[in-house]
């Protein structure tokens, strides 16, 4: 009954195996493999990014904190001098290090 469909195989099989050719890309056992400097690479990018995050978070924080406290006194939030000598009065000045960024 399949008779037919045996006598075709063979010669499919030999198709795609002649189809594929020979691999023209670079082969051998250190093909695919990374590097350490690629690692450190990832490691330096990650600890970047988490230190810019942190310094935003810190910066936005206090950002925060001085807006609430600027509205709840009535006072310009964008007035600096204004805002510092009523945080300092009321004893809630940050004295803390300010990052640069």
């Amino acid at each position: 009954m399949f008779a037919h469909l045996s006598a075709y195989a063979p010669s499919v099989a030999d198709a795609v195996v002649l189809a594929q050719g020979t691999p023209e890309g670079p082969v051998g056992p250190e093909f695919g493999k990374a590097s350490p400097i690629g690692l450190t690479i990832l490691v330096v990018l990650a600890i970047i990014v988490l230190s810019l995050g942190w310094a935003f978070h810190r910066r936005y924080s206090r950002f925060r904190r001085r807006m609430l406290f600027a509205q709840e006194h009535n006072l310009d939030v964008f007035d600096e001098a204004a805002v510092d000598k009523a945080m300092e009065e009321a004893g809630v000045l940050d004295r803390r290090k300010k990052s640069p960024f």
